[in-house]
């Protein structure tokens, strides 16, 4: 089994283009960061969607990433921002850093790419190694829904969006398969590019897989870690979650040493 699949985040520049416009995260995340004396702390910050805007409003943050591309991308629009933002090549399974936290937040779903029962504990452990007692821990992952799990294997429409540089169309397109055993979620996403004519002139496919965790699952996980579940919303703008969510937003405190 491949624990860390990078195809999704091997060209950060596509990547900016198809998700950097879309920050749901932002205000939810902005207001505790308000009320958050010290360092902040971003896991798996990828190209810095959500650290560059927190910065820019004056939060001083930490962005930790294991891709390199990613990562230097981020720091390349942080620059040219003349954003203070320490950034940090590591594994957040194994965490290092010199300094902890009142406030660490993982946006993206980003819970989703620790595919096995070890990774996801290394991950909460390091997570509750870096914050302060009674420290804040924010991540959103996908509800394991009957729709987003019993998806057919076949080709979906998904969403379609214009290229900023080219201007072309992409329609995008996804094939998936549930594993139940593992409670993996195995990705395809089909990019098909058109012209003015509408005629398909390059096409572009990457893989990704992604864990998924039920609730009840969830709260045991938390609670084994250290954390306290606080609240758990269905999206960033603090919507109860029920059974017909699509996400859930989990609010963690760290309950002990």
């Amino acid at each position: 089994m491949v624990f860390y699949n990078f195809e999704e985040y091997d060209d950060p520049t596509l990547y900016d283009k198809e998700n950097e416009q879309y920050m749901p995260e932002l205000p939810f995340l902005q207001k505790w960061a308000s009320n958050t004396q010290g360092t902040i702390i971003d896991l798996a910050c990828g190209t810095g969607r959500i650290t560059i805007p927190l910065a820019t409003n004056g939060c001083k943050l930490i962005g930790v990433d294991i891709h390199e591309g990613m990562l230097n991308e981020a720091k390349k629009k942080a620059s040219n921002l003349d954003l203070p933002i320490k950034w940090v090549e590591q594994d957040c399974t194994k965490l290092n850093l010199t300094t902890k936290s009142n406030f660490i937040y993982s946006v993206g779903n980003t819970f989703q790419h620790f595919l096995t029962n070890q990774l996801q504990d290394e991950f909460l452990s390091s997570v509750h190694k870096h914050l302060e007692i009674s420290g804040i821990f924010i991540f959103g992952t996908r509800f394991p829904s009957v729709e987003e799990l019993l998806q057919p294997s076949t080709e979906e429409y998904w969403r379609t969006y214009t290229d900023s540089e080219t201007l072309q169309i992409v329609d995008l397109y996804t094939i998936s398969h549930y594993d139940s055993l593992n409670q993996i979620q195995h990705y395809t996403t089909n990019r098909k590019y058109k012209n003015n004519d509408g005629q398909i002139v390059d096409e572009k496919s990457t893989k990704i897989s992604l864990r998924y965790v039920f609730p009840k699952e969830m709260e045991r996980l938390l609670f084994y870690n250290g954390f306290e579940i606080i609240a758990v919303y269905q999206d960033w703008n603090e919507t109860p979650a029920t059974n017909d969510s699509y996400g859930l937003v989990y609010v963690c405190k760290k309950i002990s040493k």
